[in-house]
């Protein structure tokens, strides 16, 4: 005979009720959202690729994974938000979080570093009325990382005094000259996948030029520029490349462009007046721990740097002078390393040409993965690009 007896709820205890059915769906609910809040912050996120600033290597609209894991997950500056949001939420489109705690930010070890050539997810730094970690997130190539010595002379892209590799992808602005109207220039942009996405159709605009004559501007690989070469409807086909000492006719290149969304007021350093997106440089890449000289001629290439994503209290500038409480700072020791990113689109693509570099905190993760494709100007039966189905990203 047993001595005693367990019972499962006490002595006095009724089971508990069970949930209703309201209670079951909102815990599920409350667990799925925070475990898709949790998968998103720490491992992998889905993006989409609205504009042709990364072709040929990224097509409006690719879907792309976004690897956290690589570089290593880093921590929320703006907690107090609403999950699965960025800015706004995505019904009212109201603001959807409130920057009342702002909270340092770490980063956790990655299983890589950020290396040269990386298709990388960041947010934009310049958006000013945004906190860092919810700024408006931009993807390009890093094509130069802390401690590089960048120049581009001529449209070709030099790290520390050699020439980079040009992405297989990489993209250029060219005229197209042909003698008259012809619909076999039309049929063969779309053969070679040449699109204007400001046209509905997505085909470019036949426009006469002054200089260069009738003809269509075009964004190509260098393959598809020679294919045109040999086509006998066209006349000529012109690299439009910005020769060096001639400054950006529409908007002016870092460090001499007028800051997002203000203006930063410094004297311009001699020498760096005419540079543009196809002559430009050198620029030295700031590098952790690495202390500079602070002079008239790097001034203007640091005063983002040591005002805004270093966490600096104090800082003014006087007469081309940068200040700290007041007293002139000679040396300055960066806290954190910063990349140059551009678009692999070289003339259609806003990047650290124009708004500069790039800090290490504003870095979000790795492109990796194409997982969707869809062409916003084909028909029902060819939308999905299926050669573009889980392709890897270089």
């Amino acid at each position: 005979m047993a001595l005693f007896k367990i019972k499962r709820y006490g002595a006095n205890a009724a089971p508990p009720r069970p949930k209703s059915k309201t209670r079951e769906w909102t815990d599920s609910l409350v667990f799925a959202i925070v475990a898709a809040t949790l998968i998103r912050w720490a491992t992998f996120e889905a993006y989409t690729i609205p504009t042709p600033s990364m072709e040929d290597t990224l097509l409006v609209g690719d879907y792309l994974f976004v690897s956290k894991l690589h570089y290593g997950t880093i921590t929320p500056q703006t907690p107090l938000q609403i999950p699965l949001t960025h800015q706004t939420d995505p019904i009212f489109h109201l603001k959807s979080y409130s920057d009342l705690i702002q909270l340092p930010t770490f980063r956790f070890p990655g299983f890589s570093e950020i290396k040269r050539n990386d298709v990388v997810v960041f947010h934009v730094p310049f958006e000013l009325e945004y906190p860092a970690d919810l700024r408006t997130n931009y993807i390009k190539r890093c094509v130069a990382i802390a401690g590089d010595k960048l120049e581009i002379k001529d449209h070709q892209l030099y790290i520390n005094g050699q020439a980079a590799p040009n992405p297989a992808g990489l993209q250029s602005k060219y005229f197209i000259r042909i003698p008259e109207a012809n619909d076999e220039v039309t049929a063969a942009f779309r053969a070679q996948r040449v699109v204007d996405y400001q046209q509905p159709n997505g085909d470019p605009v036949l426009s006469e030029v002054p200089g260069y004559g009738l003809g269509y501007e075009v964004d190509c690989t260098p393959a598809v520029a020679a294919y045109f070469k040999k086509q006998p409807y066209v006349k000529e086909v012109i690299a439009e490349t910005i020769p060096a000492g001639q400054p950006e006719i529409n908007q002016a290149v870092f460090p001499d462009n007028p800051d997002y969304p203000t203006t930063l007021n410094f004297p311009g350093a001699p020498g760096l007046h005419h540079w543009n997106k196809d002559n430009y440089g050198p620029i030295s890449l700031p590098k952790k721990g690495e202390t500079v000289e602070l002079t008239a001629e790097n001034v203007p290439l640091y005063y983002k740097i040591i005002l805004r994503y270093e966490h600096n209290e104090g800082i003014t500038m006087q007469g081309g002078v940068i200040l700290q409480n007041g007293k002139p700072l000679k040396t300055y020791t960066f806290k954190q390393n910063y990349y140059f990113m551009m678009g692999d689109n070289r003339h259609d693509s806003l990047d650290s040409r124009f708004w500069g570099f790039v800090p290490e905190d504003h870095v979000v993760g790795k492109a990796v993965l194409i997982w969707l494709s869809v062409d916003p100007y084909a028909d029902f039966l060819h939308k999905v690009r299926w050669s573009r189905l889980f392709h890897t990203i270089n």
